[in-house]
């Protein structure tokens, strides 16, 4: 119970730290697989929901750090992407994962 504040603004500030709260929940992270490379057009495909275009998705068990950039919702649960590195060696099958997030740069 908070002393000197009204009844109005304690249940006010209550709802803030529920939102606040909901918002600290990390959203379920969407898992694809390569379909198909085209140089660095990468087709992905999801068994679930799409990961909404220009978000970030980073490719699993690679030689490096590749992030590729949803570009379009192809449908049947497919997105194309552009590779934001060199495509050798990726293979259809290996795993991706939505990083929930486009694509960040510091500044």
């Amino acid at each position: 119970k908070l002393r000197g504040v009204s009844p109005a603004a304690a249940v006010a500030a209550s709802r803030v730290q529920q939102r606040a709260f909901a918002a600290e929940k990390a959203p379920a992270t969407i898992n694809g697989k390569v379909s198909q490379v085209i140089g660095a057009v990468v087709d992905v495909q999801f068994e679930s929901a799409l990961p909404p275009i220009l978000n970030a998705l980073e490719v699993q068990g690679f030689e490096h750090r590749l992030v590729l950039e949803v570009a379009q919702h192809l449908g049947e649960n497919m997105v194309r992407t552009i590779a934001m590195d060199g495509t050798d060696g990726l293979t259809r099958g290996q795993k991706v994962e939505d990083t929930g997030a486009p694509i960040k740069v510091p500044v």
